[in-house]
């Protein structure tokens, strides 16, 4: 059992539904051993801004045009990561690709939730790129973060049936439902200590 207290930086584009749902978890009791310090956007007006300030967590907007590439952008949210101390970067609907700036600092302690079963479907529009393809059954998977895209090893999957009367809205708000509960999950499983990579696969040590 891990009872180190870990401090999460949570990255986020847009609403911010999944920061909502690891905040209320980890208010609630059922992610021990962990705060979220920090949000960082690289949208302005970003919705889960808000959210954050809402529960008091500082929340800091990054603007990509203000730095001459991908690799000073990265390092200034490296910067504000090692100020606050953290352990753990979720990526909460982040919609861009980490580059090794960030990503090698935080290598197995990088995680991010996909709107599909990968590795069907990886990168933008993955439920109406499922919706499209006429899948039976879709979802959405919590994995580590690595060099590709959408490519990390999984750690939970929920499998979501699709119903013929479905429209492709309705089938993402129900995945983000199912998202809004392996997302915590994993994070609590995280901040356990009960999360262990193997090659390309992850075990889970209950």
């Amino acid at each position: 059992m891990n009872n180190t207290h870990i401090n999460i930086a949570v990255l986020v584009s847009g609403r911010g539904s999944n920061l909502q749902a690891i905040i209320d978890n980890i208010e609630n009791g059922t992610i021990p051993n962990a705060s979220v310090s920090l949000v960082i956007s690289d949208i302005k007006d970003a919705y889960a801004m808000e959210r954050a300030k809402n529960h008091g967590i500082d929340a800091i907007f990054v603007d990509p045009a203000s730095y001459p590439d991908k690799a000073g952008f990265e390092s200034k949210i490296l910067h504000l990561l090692k100020e606050y101390n953290i352990g753990l970067v979720l990526l909460a609907g982040y919609m861009r690709v980490v580059g090794p700036t960030l990503l090698d600092p935080f290598k197995g302690r990088m995680i991010n939730i996909h709107p599909a079963l990968l590795p069907s479907f990886p990168g933008l529009h993955a439920q109406q790129q499922a919706f499209d393809h006429g899948v039976k059954v879709s979802g959405c998977t919590v994995h580590f973060v690595d060099e590709g895209v959408d490519t990390g090893p999984i750690i939970i999957q929920k499998c979501v049936l699709v119903l013929e009367d479905d429209t492709q809205d309705i089938l993402a708000s129900r995945i983000l439902e199912q998202e809004h509960k392996i997302f915590p999950e994993a994070v609590r499983l995280f901040a356990s200590g009960k999360l262990n990579i193997e090659g390309h696969k992850v075990r889970i040590v209950e």
